[in-house]
């Protein structure tokens, strides 16, 4: 699968642009502001219906206009396919596929497998458990609509259940009769859902594991940074069933649900110690950009198919000898199509000249104006 023609009109600093790109390496050169990070993020947009920052659609639309349009023309395993994406202020946005609209937005996931390393992963460390809950939940959803689906069914049934445990507590306080039938069911389904749930954390995690271990080992060029990552979960301590009606009382006080899968976490080591503690800029981003890269791998592994990868200034925080095992490590042949941003036009160069199996294209970025560069 690769992206071909990129159509931009009105979005972010990009009033309008079309791209014909390559198969293989499309860089992105500029100074910061120009709008390198604004093209990156059209086709993050294509793939998964919304900007990788997750602010409001009406904000992406280009100051003062009243619409945008991003469109991209794909090749998916011999099979053209246009994915089309209009929004007009005060409007709900419109995506399309092949002219048709669809009926879900989530029918759109999983159909462009992209994966993006941009600066704001290292919070993937620094952040608490929630942040790489959602990472599990972003990736795996990615490759399987059951799983999306029960993310969801667990997270509106915890919400009813929360809502039913402060209603009984208001009844306790005033003395009324209690009646915990409809407790009994909502701790039933989270135990069936949640069960669910964690196996197909742990397999994701521990598919992970040696994967995010090699790729680390190849851009930091050391074998003796012994780095770990481990999946952690009070399935582990207790049936999900039991554990919530041994912590019933509890909840009462509590008016929310203490146990349970969403409570789960990532555990990142380095050396032993947390790597949030111990970790160097270095090697923070080292193993950000590892388990991303793994990631990548994990998506080709369950889909088929070589989802469209993209570096948005990657080699921030990175030293020489990193930066160019990355560049070794991308241009190898195991990725597939590769979208870069980056300040420096020498290093992309070089990076160029120095690739024999991908074909190669260079675009200038000035103030939201794409132009591609005439020294291929």
């Amino acid at each position: 699968m690769h992206l071909q023609k990129l159509h931009i009109i009105n979005y972010r600093n990009i009033a309008q642009a079309d791209i014909a790109l390559c198969e293989g390496i499309n860089c992105f050169v500029g100074k910061n502001g120009a709008g390198k990070t604004n093209i990156l993020d059209t086709v993050y947009y294509l793939s998964f219906c919304k900007s990788y920052t997750s602010v409001a659609d009406s904000l992406n639309i280009l100051h003062e206009q009243p619409f945008m349009v991003i469109q991209g023309e794909y090749l998916i395993n011999g099979v053209e396919e246009t994915i089309y994406c209009g929004i007009k202020r005060g409007r709900k946005k419109q995506f399309k596929r092949n002219k048709t609209d669809y009926i879900r937005l989530t029918d759109h996931i999983g159909l462009l497998p992209l994966v993006i390393i941009a600066p704001a992963d290292e919070e993937l460390i620094a952040d608490a458990a929630e942040s790489r809950r959602k990472y599990m939940d972003y990736v795996i959803s990615q490759s399987d609509p059951i799983y999306f689906d029960a993310i969801m069914r667990y997270a509106k049934t915890m919400q009813n259940r929360n809502q039913h445990l402060k209603a009984l507590q208001e009844k306790i306080e005033e003395g009324m009769a209690v009646d915990y039938s409809l407790l009994d069911i909502f701790d039933e389904q989270m135990a069936s859902i949640g069960q669910f749930i964690s196996q197909k954390r742990r397999a994701f995690v521990e598919w992970l594991r040696p994967m995010v271990q090699q790729i680390y080992g190849a851009i930091s060029s050391s074998q003796n940074e012994a780095i770990d990552v481990s999946y952690l979960t009070g399935l582990d301590r207790y049936d999900l069933l039991s554990g919530l009606r041994e912590s019933r009382q509890r909840d009462l006080v509590l008016g929310y649900t203490s146990r349970g899968i969403h409570k789960d976490d990532i555990i990142i080591t380095s050396g032993g110690y947390p790597m949030k503690q111990v970790g160097s800029q270095g090697q923070r981003k080292s193993f950000v950009i590892a388990l991303k890269l793994a990631q990548y791998r994990y998506l080709e592994h369950v889909t088929g198919q070589n989802p469209i990868l993209l570096l948005d200034d990657v080699f921030d925080k990175l030293d020489g000898i990193r930066g160019d095992n990355l560049i070794r490590f991308v241009s190898s042949g195991l990725y597939g199509q590769i979208f870069i941003s980056d300040t420096n036009k020498e290093r992309l160069t070089r990076l160029r000249d120095s690739i024999e199996n991908k074909s190669f294209k260079i675009f200038d970025v000035a103030e939201g104006v794409i132009t591609e560069s005439v020294n291929q």
